[in-house]
């Protein structure tokens, strides 16, 4: 192996500590991983836009501070990919679309501010699913991603462009956006660590809204530590996001550092019985168990916990989306910015518009503009969006009532393994249920995370093990993620994307 191979397979925090002992430099690692992005995102795809030449300028800025005394950090150096949803200054976002083809905000999202204040060097964009629509990133506009498992899988969805370049090692570190499991359900599937944060605990200023009651920034990371301390600095409370919650917030840091030790001794750990069954596939389940063993053996307490009005959640969840996506994508109209089409030389503002949403957006998109238009349409608005939102205060309660007697809430984090491109392409139901157990979190506001939780039998491809807590404990999921984390690396040996195949970059 190269020493550029070993540079970019380290963690997040090994690197932190490497660059703080001036063992590497940030210059180093941001051109082992821009290496690393030409050498294999060819079949993997998982970057839109790759900014070799900011990358790199930003970090010869960190190496100078580090020379003179001054990181801004601990993550001052490391580099990092954002998902193509968030604004970047001087970047193309396109969210993935065609009707965004070429745009360049003139402003950061407020996590692309924190970064750059932390010293992050930003790599480039990462695909996904056309405005964050979909659960298997095939849905870009720009062509699918694929699982670094195994090139003809998905990588799941919306947000697979960035699990993928950390899986793949192009990127220590990522950000990516959770409406319905965004986050979460990509790191199940590609082996890699997802987080959720409570509604309102990452601003949401800058991020190209998908669904403003629902989506949420977070962290795609390698290790559970690798994600608090991402967490650590792009969370906190900003005055340009109405959203966000006036909140003192503890060390996520810290709180992984005290689960990593493997103690559980007085956890309370609920499982969800709704959240498996008919449809979970067996190896997934199977993987589930042994970890809920493995959570018993550390001293957790877990018990059977029922939260009924989850299995009307993706109902629920499809009602409530498409009404906040219809209204959020009405002002891609051709007329201020992003692609416009004109049929002919006298066609109407109308007619203009009608063209310019028809060739610049997708059919995922369209089916869903469609239904939500129709959901908040006069006649059917109290029949549909109304009882979608009585049904998402019946699911909060749940919540309460679940975690008025237990720490912690937990489920596999998708029903099955990552499956194949195309295999759900021309049946959106089979692709909605990926989200089943993810959506839930997303309707009520609680924070999540999804960790490695080995390989099912019957493919020999990564599953997801999520935990839930209650709203604004985030410290909660990374305490007991990173324990369990701990046991699976002492059981395995080590990492589980250390047993990933090497990529076949002959295609």
């Amino acid at each position: 192996m190269s020493a550029a191979s070993d540079l970019v397979r380290s963690t997040a925090a090994a690197m932190a500590a490497d660059l703080a002992s001036g063992e590497v430099t940030s210059t180093q690692l941001t051109e082992a991983h821009l290496d690393r992005i030409d050498e294999v995102d060819g079949p993997v795809h998982a970057f839109l836009h790759v900014d070799r030449e900011g990358a790199l300028a930003q970090a010869a800025e960190s190496d100078a501070r580090r020379s003179r005394g001054e990181a801004r950090g601990p993550l001052d150096g490391v580099p990092i990919a954002v998902k193509d949803v968030l604004t970047t200054r001087g970047l193309p976002t396109t969210c993935g679309s065609k009707i965004l083809e070429g745009w360049v905000p003139p402003y950061d999202a407020t996590v692309v501010t924190r970064l750059r204040e932390a010293g992050l060097p930003i790599l480039g964009k990462t695909n996904m699913d056309e405005f964050a629509m979909g659960s298997s990133t095939e849905h870009s506009a720009y062509g699918p991603t694929r699982n670094p498992w195994d090139l003809d899988r998905i990588p799941g969805g919306s947000g697979g462009g960035s699990a993928a370049a950390v899986a793949a090692f192009e990127a220590p570190l990522a950000l990516g956006t959770d409406t319905g499991g965004s986050i979460r359900q990509p790191g199940a599937v590609t082996g890699t660590v997802g987080v959720k944060p409570t509604y309102g605990g990452v601003s949401r200023y800058g991020l190209v809204a998908l669904a403003n009651s629902l989506d949420q920034a977070g962290p795609v990371t390698r290790t559970v530590r690798d994600a608090a301390m991402l967490h650590d600095v792009i969370g906190g409370h900003d005055p340009r996001d109405s959203t966000s919650i006036r909140q003192d917030w503890p060390s996520f840091t810290e709180a992984a550092a005290a689960g990593a030790a493997g103690d559980m001794a007085g956890v309370r750990v609920g499982i969800i019985t709704e959240l498996a069954g008919e449809g979970w596939q067996p190896g997934v389940m199977q993987r589930f168990q042994e970890s809920v063993e493995l959570l018993v053996q550390a001293g957790a307490e877990v018990v059977e916990v029922s939260c009924p009005s989850f299995v009307h959640a993706l109902a629920t969840y499809y009602l409530i989306l498409p009404a906040e996506a219809s209204s959020n994508l009405a002002k891609f109209d051709a007329m201020r910015y992003g692609l416009r089409v004109v049929p002919r030389p006298d066609a109407s503002a109308e007619e203009v518009m009608r063209a310019t949403r028809d060739a610049g957006f997708g059919d995922e998109v369209k089916r869903r503009i469609i239904l939500g238009t129709y959901a908040l349409s006069s006649g059917y608005y109290d029949a549909y969006y109304g009882q979608a939102q009585k049904i998402r205060t019946l699911i909060s309660r749940d919540f309460d009532a679940a975690f008025a007697s237990v720490d912690v809430l937990v489920s596999p984090t998708a029903p099955t393994t990552a499956f194949r491109l195309g295999e759900k392409l021309d049946d959106p139901m089979a692709m909605y249920l990926n989200d089943l157990a993810t959506i839930p979190a997303n309707l009520a506001g609680v924070p999540g995370i999804s960790v490695p939780n080995g390989l099912a039998e019957e493919d020999g491809l990564p599953s997801g093990f999520q935990v839930l807590a209650p709203a604004l404990a985030d410290d909660r999921v990374y305490r007991v993620g990173a324990a369990l984390e701990a046991l699976h690396e002492k059981q395995w040996g080590g990492p589980l994307l250390d047993r990933a195949p090497e990529l076949e970059l002959t295609r």
